[in-house]
């Protein structure tokens, strides 16, 4: 551990002639950039989330979870057609992220997954209260 290294040698400038021509002089900066640092890289989403189709897509997934969640006479009928509204709205949603819009397909995987979660917490509920699991 006492050992000490000498400077290693990428600390050197690189032999002449090793650089390609007009690399030994640094590039112009543009105006507002500080001198002496590197230009700052800008990272860009290439397909960004508008909010409008972000709503849409939320929108659309209330109302079909609504009509699902409609069809239930009791807590496990409302469970269970929840769970087949959500398992074919995240399908839809995969597809809809691959060839369609994806600000609709985020929209409609959030409120699936929230609405999804309110019926397991009402499932969750019934179980705790009951000491009786509601889906079976």
């Amino acid at each position: 551990m006492g050992e000490r290294h000498g400077i290693w040698p990428a600390a050197q400038p690189p032999p002449p002639g090793w650089l390609p021509a007009g690399a030994d002089t640094p590039p112009a900066m543009p105006p507002g950039m500080l001198a002496g640092h590197p230009p700052r890289p800008v990272y860009r989403e290439p397909h960004p989330i508008a909010t409008a189709p972000l709503l849409s897509g939320m929108a659309a997934a209330m109302v079909w979870l609504a009509a699902f969640g409609f069809l239930g006479r009791d807590l496990a009928g409302y469970a269970w057609w929840t769970v087949v509204a959500a398992v074919t709205a995240w399908a839809v949603a995969l597809i809809l992220s691959v060839l369609g819009d994806r600000g609709v397909a985020t929209g409609v995987a959030i409120v699936t997954g929230i609405g999804l979660s309110i019926a397991m917490g009402f499932v969750t509920y019934r179980w705790v209260t009951t000491l009786d699991w509601p889906l079976w």
